[in-house]
């Protein structure tokens, strides 16, 4: 049965590059679709530039053009990285779109009749200079625990203390250095704790992500185990508007407030669909976002997203989405981040690799594509980008394995049979065969490593065939034309049957192999027969080539940033953090530290032996954390994220050598290392496997 699939990715920002990091999710999600129309599915994949929010305004103002040009200009660059990798969209567009107003009006319309908005004042601080509310990232001052300087208005990274702006001392803007003042504005807010959305996300949350129990369980800490006992109604109302100056939709009604950038991101999959609807009757809008046409129609709707963002995709929108009558998704997956050699990406290491930089570099997109590919599954772990490993994986394997079976076979069908293959029939040609549905069920599941796996396993069958058949010995001999034209047609066979399989995951090779074979487009289906016997090929010319070790090393070089110290910043300049998809707004940028100032900083791998509530304590978790030769005390400010039963026995990163702080619960003996944004949630660093305690990162 034919089905009928949307697809999406998540939304870049449109206040950067495209880097190496965002790639893992698109060609993730492009190897998917693309396998869901080689099997003879309808599957559409859209996307869209996340175009709204104040980094956006911030860096349109202090390059002196209007918003809509910054996007406009960078919406052209996601595009061209993004064509450079094979990434297909059926339809890229933007959320700054009418199509996208129009749906963000007709949820927030439908939601509001059903008593799910809420206005209620709410007290920030505001820039007079600027004359503009400061989001928490935006502001700076004393922590109002440990009075460390130079903090932002969420948390403090020298104590970990978690805190509302309002609380820090001496706090200044960090966009304009003003002294902001509180002011009180009303803002909108979604009633998330209302208890029809609260029964609603615990039975969704667990259907939406039935596919990854530990985005299940993740989801259900923020959800709290039992919504009928007190405390444990975790979800609070969700903040949806913004006070001008602010670049995006104006709420409807509401002169002044704008609906909050991560409130109208979600809904341009849909913007996005309907402007490729309009260009393409057979797709039917409604079929795919009215929750009863959606029924009926039968219709799927799949997101992939990083790990960072899937509290907004498995709560929020689902819960905006069902309330106002529209289908929720068939399913969330969500996939880990990128490391780079075992290490986060680094600009002073030159491993913060843009997409433009790998392309001008000239090293072929579709090396990184099966890489990929081969270290993807369907969990949310990170994968790391080993750049030896990537260069002895990709050669032996496409040039070594792949490519090879061609490279030896094809030159003796063109010169000496005129092109013409043979009759082909074999155990081994069977096998292949058969083996198509397995590898179908792994690329189904996104568990691609599983399906290179197969894949290169059928390829050392067919070169092991070579090997053990000499067609180039064959040729030397007198009446072995027949053996040698039935060797090299085989192989040739095997060797169209895992283009097939590879074909979603090297779109650009499959084509130039359709090409030599002189076969229409492969699709799925094609796996049920061979080439017939007289069925003429191209002549063979070299299809890849390998990756060299200098490649790499310019590659790197080429995106290295001096570790000298850099000249002073303009002041209060503001940056979008440039890491894969992520929405948060972002700190002002900061001076470079010299790579002495870095050593002074001891980080460890510790393993949490065991963590605790702390008897009077809104924020603090207390954990005894295993250094391999001691244990440590320490008190984090995580308890909004974490619940203490589900830390034992993880692994984190911690501040080895902070001076002890003494609190009145105890002394804490350094600091866990965490990540927060403006959006909700807290999220623990944790190393990769293998990482022990007490190793030193660095």
């Amino acid at each position: 049965m034919t089905r009928q699939i949307l697809v999406t990715s998540a939304l870049p920002y449109a206040n950067g590059a495209i880097h190496l990091g965002h790639l893992v999710e698109y060609i993730q999600t492009d190897i998917w679709v693309r396998f869901q129309k080689m099997r003879g599915h309808a599957c559409w994949y859209v996307c869209a530039d996340d175009t709204h929010g104040t980094p956006i305004m911030l860096r349109a103002d202090k390059e002196g053009i209007a918003p809509e040009e910054l996007i406009a200009r960078v919406h052209k660059e996601h595009l061209r990285d993004f064509a450079g990798f094979h990434v297909a969209f059926d339809n890229y567009h933007s959320t700054h779109s009418e199509e996208t107003r129009f749906f963000a009006n007709d949820i927030y319309g439908k939601l509001k009749a059903a008593g799910l908005i809420e206005v209620r004042a709410i007290e920030q601080f505001y820039d007079p200079v600027k004359e503009m509310f400061l989001p928490d990232r935006y502001i700076k001052g004393e922590c109002p625990k440990c009075g460390t300087p130079d903090q932002y208005g969420d948390s403090c990274e020298s104590c970990g203390a978690a805190y509302a702006p309002t609380d820090l001392k001496n706090p200044v803007s960090a966009v304009s250095g003003a002294v902001p003042v509180r002011k009180s504005s009303d803002h909108y807010f979604f009633k998330l704790s209302d208890p029809r959305c609260q029964e609603f996300l615990r039975r969704a949350t667990r259907e939406v992500c039935k596919s990854q129990p530990e985005a299940v369980n993740k989801l259900q800490e923020w959800l709290g185990v039992d919504a009928n006992e007190p405390g444990e109604n975790k979800l609070t109302d969700w903040d949806i508007s913004r006070d001008a100056p602010y670049f995006g939709f104006e709420i409807p009604g509401a002169p002044g407030k704008y609906f909050y950038v991560w409130l109208d991101a979600p809904i341009g999959y849909f913007g996005s669909l309907k402007h490729l609807a309009a260009r393409t009757p057979a797709i039917d809008v409604a079929a795919f976002t009215d929750q009863a046409a959606a029924a009926q129609a039968g219709t799927e709707l799949y997101h992939f997203v990083g790990k960072d963002i899937l509290y907004f995709h498995a709560l929020f929108w689902p819960a905006e989405l069902e309330h106002a009558g529209y289908r929720i998704p068939t399913a969330v997956f969500a996939h880990g981040f990128l490391t780079v050699d075992g290490q986060k990406m680094s600009k002073s290491r030159g491993t913060f690799i843009t997409a433009e930089s790998y392309l001008r570099q000239g090293l072929n997109p579709e090396w990184l594509r099966y890489y990929y590919a081969a270290k993807l599954n369907a969990t949310m772990e990170d994968i790391d980008l080993n750049l030896d490993d990537f260069i002895a994986r990709v050669n032996s394997d496409l040039v070594g394995k792949f490519v090879n079976i061609a490279s030896r076979c094809a030159g003796f069908i063109h010169k000496r049979f005129d092109g013409a293959l043979a009759p082909s029939s074999s155990t081994l040609l069977s096998d292949a065969q058969a083996a198509g549905e397995t590898i179908a069920a792994h690329y189904e599941a996104r568990e691609y490593g599983k399906a290179v796996r197969e894949i290169m396993a059928l390829a050392d069958r067919a070169n092991q065939f070579v090997n053990d058949n000499a067609p180039w010995e064959l040729a030397k001999q007198a009446g072995k034309d027949a053996d040698l034209h039935r060797v090299c047609s085989e192989a040739l066979n095997l060797f169209r049957l895992l283009t097939i399989y590879l074909k979603p995951v090297l779109p650009q090779l499959a084509a130039d192999v359709e090409a030599f074979l002189k076969v229409a487009p492969l699709a799925w289906p094609d796996t049920a027969a061979l080439l017939p016997g007289g069925h003429r090929i191209g002549e063979y010319k070299h299809l890849t080539t390998r990756v060299e070790r200098k490649q790499i090393d310019a590659l790197v070089e080429a995106n290295r940033e001096s570790l000298a110290p850099a000249a002073p910043p303009q002041p209060h300049s503001q940056q979008r953090h440039a890491e894969h998809q992520q929405h948060a707004e972002e700190k002002a940028a900061v001076s470079h530290i010299s790579i002495d100032d870095f050593s002074k900083v001891d980080l460890r791998v510790a393993r949490i032996a065991s963590a605790s509530h702390v008897e009077g304590a809104e924020k603090l978790i207390k954990l005894t954390l295993d250094l391999g030769t001691e244990t440590r005390t320490v008190f984090a400010g995580i308890k909004s994220a974490y619940d203490p039963a589900t830390l034992a026995g993880r692994l984190t990163v911690m501040v080895a050598n902070l001076a002890p702080r003494k609190m009145k619960f105890g002394l804490s003996e350094g600091m866990v290392l965490a990540a927060s944004g403006e959006g909700p949630g807290i999220f623990l660093l944790s190393p990769d496997s293998g990482a022990q305690p007490g190793m030193r990162v660095k």
